[in-house]
């Protein structure tokens, strides 16, 4: 014979119903894809491509093998996954620019760069560096869709938005997004450069770029 307590009142059945167990299934595969791809965003700084297997990531994540084949597919799109996920940026409404001098905004735009790279320092650079799956046309397009994007935030930090040169300062920022990538693998992986050196080396670079170079452009010369 059961115990009593194992016995439902059936009483309880109304307040079971009034649980909020939708609002709980709507959260949580938004939560069980996010920590997927937290971990494939470690996973990838960690070790080379071919040495990432989605069995492992499982396990590390904790969930079932075909749980990442239903949020995100094959490994490799799962890669590309990762690889947007480290070159967007935040939204422009949730951006402060900066004000203040031609040299206080090249400053705080540095720092937006420095503090992006970190979040994902060892993964930003792989991903940044075409380490991977190599020479991808997919993965050269969110690529090069970011430094797009980037290129229009930095421009916006600077001051210099409203141009009607604005094509070619867009490439000029994009020249400089070639130098913060080489001095992230010196600063992150290589360790050859402290993050103040760094910070230092692209604030006299982009101070150069604001007010010599883009102005000169800007005006035709």
């Amino acid at each position: 014979m059961p115990d009593r307590s194992d016995i439902r009142d059936p009483a309880a059945a109304p307040d079971a119903a009034v649980e909020p167990a939708p609002r709980r299934r709507r959260l949580e595969p938004d939560e069980r894809r996010a920590q997927i791809l937290a971990c494939a965003i470690d996973m990838f700084g960690e070790r080379p491509y071919a040495a990432v297997s989605t069995a492992g990531l499982a396990q590390r994540a904790g969930v079932a093998r075909g749980l990442i084949n239903h949020y995100f597919g094959n490994k490799r799109d799962l890669y590309l996954a990762v690889v947007h996920r480290m070159v967007t940026l935040p939204r422009i409404d949730d951006m402060v620019v900066p004000t203040g001098t031609a040299r206080e905004r090249v400053e705080a735009s540095v720092n937006w760069l420095l503090d992006t790279i970190a979040e994902h320092g060892n993964t930003w650079v792989k991903v940044t560096s075409h380490e991977g799956v190599g020479n991808d046309p997919e993965v050269q397009q969110i690529l090069d869709e970011a430094d797009d994007a980037a290129a229009e935030r930095m421009l916006l930090m600077v001051g210099m938005a409203d141009s009607a040169h604005g094509a070619q300062l867009r490439a000029l920022v994009r020249a400089f997004g070639g130098l913060v990538k080489v001095a992230g693998r010196e600063w992150i992986v290589r360790g050859t450069l402290r993050r103040d050196e760094v910070h230092a080396l692209l604030v006299d670079m982009l101070t150069t770029l604001v007010s010599e170079t883009m102005p000169r452009v800007d005006s035709g010369r």
